[in-house]
């Protein structure tokens, strides 16, 4: 697994009960403030939702909206340093915040992440493989873009899209007025499609001193374009997974990042990695680490934040992480607890409504041994169910 360190200055290390700041209350904030707590720090939580499943767990928390300043300053002057659990807040905000006190990772990664054509701009200029795209502005471009990727083809918004949304596929020309005026606000993004084969991930966290370490990518599966199943190690050329791992330890490293980051790629029939986007947290696909590791996704991203060394990302087991979405997944809770080698995760939020994730569950086998896909079904028990093998983007 690749590690490396760029000349990024590094910090002095949080002391501990130090407080860490986490913007944010669902549930990758709720795991983050679990590992600040094991490494005896305190997390401090800014949230609209005074029941979510972060402010559950936190040592403290402020209710506030993400764009109000007066919450913001009461924030940051209460935390040691600050990073966040989802994207969909403004950089201004983080901009806001960093005159407190450090935000890792900064705002501007999350300029960058936050918009598709931000992010594939930042990704072409970095000489990181994608699918091809153009940037689609209005009428003319669109119908550029259809000449040039060729049918079908995939609109994206630029901002706010995840699991599916935000998007329309394109199959001939009669439907690329309709597809355009369909999703908002312009300016969109036009994404050929893919001879895909699979998708995987890959978690990479880089330190303050610009150490950087990887898991092991994972192999997803998607289902009405939410995550479904993720398998880990993922059943790719081990010249495929160090190549992977070396394409996310890259972007890391030309973002200058602090703290953890999500590479999602597509491999196609030919072998060639493209990646799809990336994510600067802790990711649905890195659950797998919370049994598998001795440090996982979330252990790591707080080390990174509070400005500690980061240990090798290693694994103990191979692991299956099976998602629970919705009040179907849910009906199967007592199931799930009934079943042996079942590790369940659940996030503490109230109402099980239609696909939204409601908590995971962790299966692990011996290191070298994750199996194929019946022994993957058997293994899921009261869970099992074929899912879909074709990613639900391209």
């Amino acid at each position: 697994m690749p590690a490396s360190s760029s000349r990024s200055p590094s910090a002095a290390p949080l002391a501990p009960n130090a407080v860490i700041g986490i913007v944010g209350g669902g549930q990758l904030g709720r795991m983050s403030a679990v590992a600040a707590a094991k490494l005896g720090f305190r997390a401090h939580i800014l949230t609209q939702d005074p029941h979510g499943p972060a402010a559950q767990v936190a040592h403290q928390v402020t209710l506030g909206a993400y764009d109000d300043h007066k919450a913001l300053d009461a924030f940051a002057r209460a935390v040691d340093v600050i990073t966040f659990e989802f994207e969909n807040i403004s950089a201004d905000a983080l901009d806001c915040l960093a005159q407190h006190c450090p935000v890792r990772p900064s705002g501007a990664i999350l300029r960058t992440s936050q918009d598709r054509l931000a992010e594939k701009t930042f990704l072409s200029d970095a000489d990181i493989p994608l699918a091809p795209w153009m940037a689609v502005t209005d009428h003319a471009s669109l119908h550029a873009a259809a000449e040039t990727l060729g049918f079908p083809f995939i609109l994206k918004t630029t901002r706010n899209g995840y699991d599916g949304k935000g998007q329309a596929r394109v199959y001939e020309a009669s439907q690329l007025e309709a597809a355009f005026a369909s999703l908002a606000p312009h300016p969109l993004v036009a994404e050929g499609m893919v001879d895909f084969a699979c998708e995987i991930s890959v978690m990479v966290v880089r330190g303050t001193d610009g150490t950087t370490r990887c898991f092991a990518p994972g192999l997803n599966y998607h289902r009405d374009g939410i995550l479904d199943l993720t398998l880990a190690p993922a059943p790719v050329q081990e010249e495929t997974a160090q190549r992977a791992q070396a394409l996310a330890t890259a972007i890391a490293e030309k973002l200058d990042l602090i703290g953890i980051l999500g590479v999602e790629m597509f491999i196609d029939r030919t072998g060639t990695l493209l990646v799809n986007e990336i994510a600067p947290r802790p990711h649905n696909s890195g659950h797998w680490t919370m049994d598998a590791c001795p440090a996982d996704q979330f252990d790591m991203h707080i080390r990174a934040v509070a400005g500690l060394p980061l240990p090798p990302a290693l694994r103990h087991s191979d692991a299956v992480m099976k998602n629970l979405v919705g009040p179907d997944d849910m009906a199967l809770w007592p199931d799930i607890l009934a079943t042996s080698g079942h590790i369940p995760h659940l996030y503490g939020k109230a109402e099980a409504r239609a696909g939204r994730k409601m908590g995971h569950v962790n299966i692990l086998f011996p290191y070298g041994s994750l199996p194929g896909a019946l022994g993957v079904q058997d293994a899921l028990g009261p869970l099992a169910d074929k899912p879909e093998t074709e990613d639900n983007d391209h």
